[in-house]
Parts: structure tokens; sequence; C-alpha cells
């Protein structure tokens, strides 16, 4: 259904939903923003060590406290409706022109991608490249809580510049790297570490940080590292 709504369409909804969300926060419920920041604190600290009880218990506790605030949320309600109503205009128009919809629903299988991508958009959760031997593609993702594992020495990377791009909210970033690849790396973060092969940074508050190997531009196979955290470390290793 989603595929075939306009982007235009998609774009008004979600600004219309995060100016609600900006005028609820401002003039109605401001204690929304220490609610769900509170909550993700809980979930965080709670998923990172989930065996003993009480740190299960604090992952439930935020997930709830998380789930309840986000649905007393005008801004969502408003989301709701419109993909409510975007799903009854989707339905009567399969039931006036069920050919026209099967046939684009045909076109759209034929033209997807043959290879699943190594990592696909994850909010909760560890997420890691395979741990035996796997095809290359560029990754460019997204994600939310969960560390993120990317093991270079797995897979056989093509002859020119491939990219990892992460953006990344709360959790740990580490990359292995075999030694004869050359890296350049773009790492920024609201609050974190940083450690790049020898170098170091033990605290990172809104900072960003760039290394790259003397031998990059000259040198292949050769990979670009882009990586955004809100909360989290960067560890870059040779193996």
């Amino acid at each position: 259904m989603f595929k075939r709504i306009s982007t235009d369409m998609l774009n008004t909804i979600l600004i219309t939903g995060v100016i609600l969300l900006i005028i609820e926060i401002v003039f109605f419920n401001g204690g929304l923003i220490f609610s769900v920041g509170f909550s993700a604190v809980l979930i965080y600290f709670g998923w990172k060590n989930y065996r003993p009880l009480w740190r299960k218990a604090m992952f439930w506790v935020g997930a709830v406290g998380l789930g309840l605030t986000v649905l007393s949320m005008i801004a969502v309600r408003f989301l709701v409706l419109a993909i409510l109503f975007l799903a009854v205009r989707h339905y009567y128009k399969t039931k006036q022109h069920p050919e026209r919809v099967q046939l684009e629903g045909m076109d759209q299988e034929l033209n997807d991608p043959p290879e699943e991508p190594v990592f696909t958009q994850k909010f909760f959760g560890r997420q890691s490249t395979p741990s035996h031997s796997y095809p290359w593609q560029d990754v460019n993702v997204h994600g939310g809580i969960g560390d993120r594992v990317i093991d270079l020495s797995e897979t056989v990377l093509p002859l020119n510049e491939s990219v990892i791009s992460i953006r990344h909210f709360i959790g740990n970033v580490t990359i292995y790297v075999p030694y004869e690849v050359e890296v350049t790396i773009l790492h920024s973060a609201i609050i974190g570490r940083s450690s790049i092969f020898q170098f170091k940074k033990s605290r990172m508050l809104n900072q960003m940080t760039f290394y790259q190997t003397p031998d990059y531009q000259e040198n292949k196979p050769r990979v670009k590292v882009i990586t955004s955290i809100f909360s989290g470390d960067l560890e870059v290793k040779r193996i």
C-alpha cells in the first residue's frame, strides 16, 4: 500500500505529525520529553544485560512506559488516523481497478533486488554481519537501540571504494577490518567514546573525529566509514 503513495503525501503527513508533536510539547504536555527519555534509559540499561531478573523488569517497565507515552500523543493519534484513511482509500481503489493494482504489484516484484542487504533497518536488538562468508553490499542503515557489529574479514570487498554508513541512537558500533584494507572514518557522537586502531578518545561530547590510513588514496580495497551515534562507542579493530 505505502509503495503506491506519493512521497509528497507521505512528507505532508509526517510534517503535520511533527508540527502537532511540537505544539503538544510546547503548549500542552512538556513532560513528554522527560517521560520518553526516562523510558529510553530504562530500556537501554535493561537490554544491555538482560539476564538478571531486575534488568528484565527494568526493560519491560521502560518499554511499557514508552508505549503508553507514545500512544497518548496527539501526533501519534493523527498518524494512526492518516494510516487508516490511506488503507480505506487503497481498499476502494483495489475494488474499482483490481487489474491495475495487480499489475503494479507484479512490476514492483520484478524490480526488487535479488539479494538481501547485509544489514536491515532494526530498531531494537543487536545486529551483526554473518559469522560465515557472505557477499558484500554497501551498508546504509539507521538504528535505534542495540549494538552493531561488522566483520569485513568474512567477505571479499570489491576493488573500489566500499561504504559503511550507520546512523544510530543508542548502542555501540564495532567494525573489524583486515590488515590489507585501507579505511577512512568520519565519526560523530553526542555522548560516547571512540577507539580507531591505536587512536582513542576516552570521552566525546557532541564531537566529531576523523581518521584515514596513510595509503588510502593509492591502495585498494578501501572502505569509507561514516557513523553517527547519539549515545554509544565506536571501535574499529584490525583482524
